[in-house]
């Protein structure tokens, strides 16, 4: 199995990298053993956790996001003395209200005080199924536990856990009694999926397997401390490079100039795009952001937040349109400069080599 190697100098000292990289491993395999023929939506999904963002999966219905959204809470255990759900679902429908998803305060008689009562969005990882079939109202409770992790009750503040993670979901072809998402939340989801069908001899084992995959995964769990502390590490010690942020505001620059382009990229989006490059490195055994992860993950970070004039096309195409430039420049720099984000602080070259992203099949 690949892994971080022990660091020569000295001879007992462990890469600073080598946990968070087995924390991912550990999630990776129980994911892909719960749902088959989803490799790369599990590397983005698990991208995205440890980045700390959230996912807006565009699919259909029976395409297993509930089985893959479960199978993670399920795979971290909580943190001592902590008491929170693992899993939680929501069915968003036009009639749910706020505090169906965030709790409500209860008149408690025996101690003539009103008690909390926290709603199912106190969870590890929360499954809001269809969240366009919902009201604004509600869309709005959820824009602040997404972007502060606090819900507000009656003007009382409950901070939410640090791990706190949604997976949203909508279907795109049935547009009946929906709420277009406001693009302010839309902005607070790291990445927007597209999935589709299975490929047929995924479908093929996803049928074989049936039994097997109820059964308990032979991965052991991990914590939630790890998680947090995964990010914690891979914030200090995944080398991003200032070309590499010049890159990304030249890009976002010459979105907002295009001419197909009515609304452009926030700077948030940019802000959240490096920990999600960060993630994305550690994911491939890497401790260094390269231009191929760049040009992998803008689809699915700066898509949704495009607002293009009629006749554009897709999306996709623009942003890497817009990219392209940027991207030679800096991968020509590196080039030149034989990368100072590499040299520091590089992996030694016990790790195995990892696959080449660049052509969209990182995975």
């Amino acid at each position: 199995m690949e892994s971080y190697p022990q660091s020569p100098e000295p001879a007992q000292a462990i890469h600073p990298l080598a946990s968070p990289y087995e924390t991912a491993q550990i999630l990776r395999r129980r994911l892909r053993a719960a749902v088959k023929g989803r490799d790369e939506v599990i590397d983005l999904i698990i991208t995205a956790l440890f980045a700390d963002g959230h996912v807006l999966l565009e699919d259909y219905p029976g395409s297993g996001k509930t089985t893959l959204a479960k199978a993670l809470g399920e795979s971290v255990t909580d943190a001592e003395g902590q008491h929170i759900a693992p899993f939680r679902r929501v069915q968003f429908t036009p009639d749910l209200l706020p505090s169906d998803v965030s709790g409500v305060s209860i008149f408690d008689v025996s101690t003539s005080r009103f008690e909390f009562r926290p709603g199912p969005i106190f969870a590890h990882v929360l499954l809001a199924d269809e969240i366009n079939r919902t009201s604004p109202k509600v869309q709005s409770a959820m824009l602040e536990a997404m972007a502060e992790k606090q819900v507000t009750v009656d003007n009382h503040t409950y901070p939410l856990d640090d791990f706190f993670f949604v997976i949203a979901t909508q279907n795109p072809r049935d547009l009946a009694g929906t709420y277009p998402l406001p693009v302010a939340q839309l902005d607070r989801f790291l990445f927007k999926i597209n999935m589709d069908y299975i490929a047929r001899e995924a479908e093929i084992d996803v049928l074989a397997t049936r039994k097997v995959r109820r059964g308990a995964p032979a991965e052991r769990l991990v914590t939630r401390d790890e998680v947090v502390a995964a990010r914690q590490a891979m914030e200090d010690h995944v080398t991003v490079d200032p070309r590499v942020h010049t890159c990304l505001v030249d890009a976002a620059r010459n979105l907002r100039a295009h001419k197909k382009v009515l609304q452009g990229l926030s700077t948030r989006s940019l802000v959240l795009m490096i920990p999600a490059l960060q993630a994305v490195a550690l994911l491939n055994g890497r401790d260094y952001v390269s231009s191929q992860d760049i040009e992998y993950l803008a689809p699915f970070v700066f898509s949704h937040r495009l607002v293009v004039a009629p006749g554009a096309g897709d999306t996709k195409t623009v942003v890497l349109e817009c990219l392209k430039g940027p991207l030679e420049i800096l991968t020509r720099s590196t080039m030149a400069a034989v990368a100072p984000m590499v040299q520091p602080q590089q992996v030694p070259p016990a790790l195995p080599p990892q696959p080449q992203q660049g052509n969209g099949q990182a995975w």
